[in-house]
């Protein structure tokens, strides 16, 4: 069964609109939604926003709702020009910048202990052009995680769950997929004010392309 792990409500409400008897609980301060989605039973755990929330989401789906498939779903902000707002992109490959054992490894940024590399992959079917995710438990505007992001990393996309779903899919040996809506982009002012500006703009190209993502 595939599994949808989406981080806030409102990301999340585009595919539970088109729910059929869609079920509701929550479970460890998790909303928890059960259903059929285009035909096939599928659940969506909204998990809250950061890293370990949708590790604790991914980790339930596999473990007590016996998900095979994982889907993380989202908005995210764009870091180049290889991305624009309101589209939606599959991610290929996911790195969590904020984790570094760079003293005590000798490994690049974002190199888990268990791995000898820095990017996970993840499973690309070519409907959305795919780009590279960069994961961090921050939301701001550092010049500093820009040229991190950027420079270091090569990331074209940033979020703040992608990267944690896929260190969970990776030991639990199971297939993960990724679509990004670009919100905002670096350098183009407030990341904050893009983000509410473009919102709606996201939430409708979802809506539009649904069927596209969720492969039901």
């Amino acid at each position: 069964m595939k599994c949808f792990i989406i981080a806030m409500q409102k990301e999340a409400q585009p595919l539970i609109e088109a729910m059929q008897n869609p079920t509701e609980k929550t479970v460890h301060g998790k909303t928890v939604y059960g259903g059929t989605l285009f035909g096939s039973p599928t659940h969506i755990v909204v998990c809250g926003i950061g890293k370990v929330n949708a590790a604790c989401g991914a980790q339930y789906a596999i473990s007590e709702l016996k998900a095979d498939e994982l889907v993380n779903i989202g908005v995210a902000g764009g870091l180049n020009d290889s991305v624009q707002i309101g589209e939606i992109y599959s991610i290929e490959r996911a790195v969590q910048y904020d984790f570094d054992l760079t003293e005590l490894n000798g490994t690049a940024i974002g190199t888990l202990d268990e791995c000898k590399e820095n990017y996970l992959p993840l499973s690309v079917d070519g409907d959305f052009p795919a780009r590279r995710l960069a994961t961090g438990d921050r939301f701001n505007d550092s010049t500093a995680d820009y040229e991190l992001l950027t420079d270091t990393l090569n990331a074209d996309i940033r979020d703040m769950e992608g990267g944690a779903i896929a260190q969970v899919c990776m030991h639990a040996k199971i297939k993960f997929s990724a679509y990004k809506i670009i919100s905002d982009m670096a350098k183009s002012g407030s990341t904050s004010e893009q983000y509410f500006k473009n919102l709606e703009l996201c939430f409708n190209s979802l809506k539009n392309n649904l069927k596209r993502v969720v492969k039901l």
